[in-house]
């Protein structure tokens, strides 16, 4: 699978957030009784009744104009930062998932085991290209990067090859060294699942809150639980259909003796870092 789309994304994100279902202005109540009247009648006719967008991320009140324009105003502005966030994730996470190698394997026969993932952070990434018009939009740009990217760090420090047969032939080899040859191809989710929690919605949304420090900002828990939801959604997919591939193995056969012995197991072999390999 390549890298996850940004349309998957905010198409999530703007869903879980629309779930919320966030009416503006918030608390608000009709007046009753004489005040209900006079508020009435201090709106034209065509102003007491417009239908709502549906596509709006806000919900009015009622169906007053001016409650309407409101939430389709601020639906408006909270739209465009969730595109541009997630934008910035699919970008910086797309740059990964070309870029990323596995380094230091150790392989023995035909058994890979160890290793480390490596590839770009993706916090400064994010941060680069993610919504920073206002003070407001680079803070919360700011804590979103860095909860995410720090959460896909420690994911990708627990992975490692837990010991799976990924190269046949060296369990029997006729040569002195091995020459380099690819894995046989593997899900992402069988060398990466011990790290899966980092990724989760609810760590990732509760770390946004707690670095955003602001419990006044208005409507962020549900802007960061769309966020992390959408994150941890796609995250999932991903890592269960993303495979390792072209993981070039090699090493030497220390046995090989002929004619007594003509091939020979490899032993304490290594492989090439290239990227590539997610695919």
């Amino acid at each position: 699978m390549p890298a996850p789309q940004a349309a998957m994304l905010k198409n999530m994100a703007r869903a879980m957030f629309k779930a919320h279902a966030i009416q503006l202005p918030v608390n608000w109540q009709q007046p009753s009784g004489k005040a209900g009247e006079q508020y009435v009648d201090a709106f034209k006719p065509s102003e007491r009744a417009v239908p709502p967008d549906p596509s709006a991320l806000f919900i009015p009140a009622s169906p007053n104009k001016y409650h309407v324009d409101t939430a389709n105003s601020i639906s408006n502005k909270f739209g465009t930062f969730i595109d541009g966030v997630c934008d910035a994730v699919a970008q910086a996470w797309g740059q990964f998932h070309s870029m990323a190698m596995l380094t230091g394997i150790v392989i023995n026969g035909p058994v890979a085991a160890g290793g480390t993932l490596v590839g770009p952070p993706l916090t400064p990434l994010i941060i680069a290209s993610a919504p920073k018009a206002t003070a407001n939009e680079i803070k919360y740009s700011k804590t979103i990067a860095t909860v995410i990217g720090t959460a896909f760090t420690q994911w990708q420090n627990a992975v490692k090859v837990p010991g799976l047969p990924w190269y046949p032939a060296f369990a029997l080899f006729p040569s002195p060294m091995a020459p380099p040859m690819p894995n046989i191809p593997t899900p992402l989710v069988a060398i990466g699942a011990a790290g899966m929690s980092s990724m989760m919605d609810s760590a990732l949304s509760g770390q946004m809150t707690s670095q955003l420090g602001d419990p006044q900002a208005q409507h962020h828990k549900e802007l960061f639980d769309s966020i992390a939801k959408a994150v941890f959604s796609t995250f999932t997919l991903w890592h269960t259909t993303t495979m390792v591939n072209n993981v070039l193995g090699m090493g030497p056969v220390p046995t090989f003796a002929p004619p007594f012995v003509p091939a020979g197991p490899v032993l304490c072999g290594n492989n090439i870092p290239v990227p590539g390999i997610l695919g």
